[in-house]
Parts: structure tokens; C-alpha cells; sequence
């Protein structure tokens, strides 16, 4: 550390490091960095030579608030390797949310490609996405009578999340089959309420006018 000036936990992570992977890896999973949206720039513009304090001053631009040390410190590793890996970006989560709500047809084929990504890479999610576009269909088809298989089959995976609401159906069992089945709505109804609930709001917040 005194010799190449360098911080306790650089080093530290140098010696430790078994792999190239492991030493470029963020040492606290899930924790954002300054840097994030600037990394493919970085790694790019690394690869074409350019040293770190002139990548500084070009991220500056783009809109960088950071310190000059935070990116030297973060390109520093690649002086090991004969160039800088790619960037393994991950969507938002609610980009990933929106791709599995939204009709397959509606996706673009970039879309499309990176979502069948994420679901080669993540059982978990091609799973949940399966599970998903089953239960479209039924809602959109009223097919009513399939949600007891439906139920089933999510119960027999391993996602929590959506085992807590295949729950909360099963609490309202009747009336859910009949919305999933029935041709009926209140949506007309909901909407008359809610006009009432605007107008007495409206009423309540000018005492003094002819409501």
C-alpha cells in the first residue's frame, strides 16, 4: 500500500482476488456507483486508448459529477488486462416489469431479444414470465375455469412473491372466477362513485358555492 500509494482496501481486494472477474467485481452487490452510466463509455473509450485522466474529462461533459481519483480508481484494473471487458448491463427492474405485462407482439425485437436473455440467464424469471402471460390469457379470454390449474402450477414453483397472490385469490375465490368468467363489469358503477367522491370534494373545499 505505502509503496504503490494506493488505498488499504484496493489492495486488499488485489490480493485477496483469485480471478480477473472477481477483482473487477463491485465489492458491495446492489450498490449503486457514480460511475454506473458512464462505465460502457469508459470501457469503450479505455479500449481505444485514451488514459484515465483525459476519460475524465470527457465524462465530465456528458455530465459527470464525480472526482477525478473515483475514475481512476475504477480503471485502474485494466492496466492488467490487455483491454477492458465489456459492460454486463442490467435493465431496471421496471423496464423487465413492463416487458413481461405488455403483449409479446407489442415489443420491439430489441426488447424481445433481451428478455429472452434475461430468461436463458434467470429460471426464476422465465418462470414468472410463463406464469404471467398464462394468466393474461385468461383474463383476457375469460377463461375462468382454468384458474385452479393456474393456481396449482404457481404453487408448485419456487416464487414467493406471486405465491402471495395466488393467496389473496383464494381468499375471494367465487368472485374472482365469476370476474375472470362473466361477462359483467362495474366499471360503470366505480366510475358514477368516483364523479360523486370529485364533486363532494369540490363541494367541501368552496363551502360557500351553489354545490
Amino acid at each position: 500500500m505505502r509503496e504503490l500509494k494506493l488505498a488499504r482496501e484496493t489492495v486488499r481486494r488485489f490480493v485477496r482476488a483469485a480471478t480477473v472477474t472477481e477483482l473487477l467485481a463491485v465489492p458491495q452487490a446492489g450498490r449503486r456507483s457514480i460511475l454506473d452510466e458512464f462505465k460502457p463509455y469508459l470501457h469503450e473509450r479505455w479500449n481505444a486508448g485514451v488514459n484515465g485522466s483525459e476519460l475524465f474529462r470527457e465524462i465530465r461533459t456528458r455530465g459527470y459529477t464525480g472526482s477525478l481519483p473515483t475514475v481512476l480508481a475504477y480503471v485502474r484494473p485494466f492496466r492488467l488486462l490487455a483491454k477492458a471487458s465489456p459492460v454486463a448491463t442490467v435493465p431496471k427492474v421496471r423496464q423487465i416489469v413492463g416487458w413481461l405485462l405488455r403483449r409479446p407482439d407489442d415489443l420491439t425485437d430489441d426488447d424481445k431479444h433481451a428478455l429472452s436473455d434475461l430468461k436463458t440467464r434467470c429460471p426464476h424469471l422465465a418462470a414468472l414470465a410463463g406464469h404471467v402471460t398464462a394468466f393474461a390469457e385468461i383474463l383476457t379470454g375469460r377463461h375462468g375455469e382454468r384458474l385452479d390449474h393456474w393456481i396449482a402450477r404457481v404453487d408448485a414453483d419456487d416464487l414467493p412473491h406471486l405465491r402471495s397472490f395466488t393467496t389473496g385469490l383464494r381468499q375471494d375465490h367465487a368472485a374472482v372466477v365469476n370476474g375472470l368468467t362473466l361477462p359483467y363489469s362495474s366499471g360503470a358503477v366505480e366510475g358514477t362513485v368516483n364523479k360523486i367522491k370529485m364533486l363532494k370534494d369540490k363541494c367541501l373545499a368552496a363551502p360557500n358555492s351553489t354545490c
